[in-house]
């Protein structure tokens, strides 16, 4: 029996324990940096198990688990925060408070303290140190970037030679383990743009200066600059979400004012940059061909999560010890989801895995996703989140 099938067996002895936790933090999810009842429930499930250390400017949990041998760090990181969703699944234990783990970040903080229970329990074959980050604000709130502004990546003195995490979905068989090297995910950013014209009466629209026209043109001109001018095989997608302009009530009125926003998801950083250089020059030079003005701005973007190739097959080989041949398969194309995970394996090299934990009764190729207010999760796979976690360490430092 492998390292990593003796730490599945073993964190069977205690999947109870750690599914009423995944419970109790399903049914109370907090949103965003600050995360203080989550907190609260993490600290005294991981109370003795090592060093802990809290964050300054979020409630972050960095615990760190010291092997009998002198050895590098290994960082390992489950997300904490919760979607602004209603939920929808009729869960004896659903979250009422206007937010919702669906997400499954439930899950990964229940896995993380299980992985941290397993490294405990076998830190006499430990040849170094693990740090386990319990990181608020993955959703779009950087906080993987505000943990590593705060010195977290070098809690134990020094840097890690590894980063790992996970991440359940419902688009997958549960027990199924798939990543892949290079690119997984995409960088996740929004575009604004505002059109400044004249307001007037729309029976006479030559003595006033329209800003919607020009912004229904550009957001149709975006899109064939996208095809015209970016490798296709490099992929590069942007999708307005809302547009905003005039007032519903009334049909007759031109007005000052028309926006949009629309999310941009890149996969290389070549093209990032190159979009943040053409997109606000072909907006502009629309307005300016109208007579108006335009402002344009990008927020902070998630960076592309590059995946280490030699992590992937720390990963490959673990997945395959404990889920079989068939259980792991590798991922053909990225996916366009972000993740603030890519800010870690940016300064560390590491990978991230999908693990599958669509409920066996439902079709996983058409359950409700990731994100949605239906979204559920099968819990029975938590073991084998702490297994899985906890074997990557050991691939390091047993």
């Amino acid at each position: 029996m492998t390292i990593s099938q003796e730490l599945l067996t073993q964190a069977s002895q205690f999947s109870e324990e750690l599914i009423a936790l995944r419970r109790a933090l399903h049914k109370e999810p907090e949103f965003a940096l600050d995360l203080p009842k989550t907190q609260e429930k993490i600290l005294k499930a991981i109370d003795g198990l090592g060093e802990i250390t809290l964050g300054k400017n979020l409630t972050s949990i960095v615990l760190v688990i010291e092997g009998a041998k002198p050895g590098p760090t290994v960082l390992l990181r489950a997300d904490m925060d919760a979607l602004s969703v209603q939920e929808e699944t009729g869960l004896d234990f659903a979250s009422t408070n206007g937010f919702m783990h669906a997400c499954g970040h439930d899950l990964h903080m229940a896995s993380g303290v299980g992985a941290a229970k397993l490294l405990h329990q076998n830190k006499d074959k430990l040849s170094g140190k693990v740090a386990i980050w319990f990181q608020p604000g993955e959703e779009g709130h950087h906080g993987a970037d505000v943990m590593i502004e705060e010195g977290m990546l070098e809690i134990t003195g020094e840097r890690p030679v590894a980063a790992y995490g996970l991440h359940v979905f419902t688009a997958l068989p549960i027990g199924a383990i798939t990543t892949k090297p290079g690119p997984m995910m995409a960088s996740a950013g929004d575009l604004h743009a505002t059109f400044y014209g004249s307001g007037g009466h729309g029976s006479m629209p030559w003595l006033s200066k329209d800003p919607v026209t020009p912004m229904v043109e550009a957001i149709s001109s975006l899109q064939v600059m996208l095809n015209k001018t970016f490798d296709q095989f490099d992929p590069v997608i942007l999708n307005v979400g809302w547009i905003r302009a005039g007032d519903t009530a009334t049909t007759n009125v031109i007005p000052d004012t028309a926006s949009f926003g629309a999310t941009v998801r890149t996969f290389s950083e070549v093209n990032t940059k190159k979009l943040h250089d053409l997109a606000p020059k072909l907006i502009h030079s629309i307005a300016d061909a109208y007579g108006i003005k335009a402002e344009v701005s990008f927020s902070q973007a998630t960076k592309v999560l590059m995946n280490d190739p030699g992590a992937v097959e720390r990963v490959r080989k673990v997945a395959k010890e404990l889920v079989g041949e068939r259980g792991y398969q590798d991922m053909e194309h990225p996916i366009a989801g972000g993740e603030d995970y890519a800010s870690i394996v940016a300064e560390v090299p590491g990978a991230f895995v999908f693990v599958g934990a669509c409920p066996p009764e439902i079709d996983h190729t058409t359950a409700p996703t990731n994100h949605s207010a239906k979204a559920m999760f099968d819990d029975s796979v938590i073991p084998l989140g702490a297994a899985l976690l906890a074997s990557l360490a050991f691939e390091h430092l047993g």
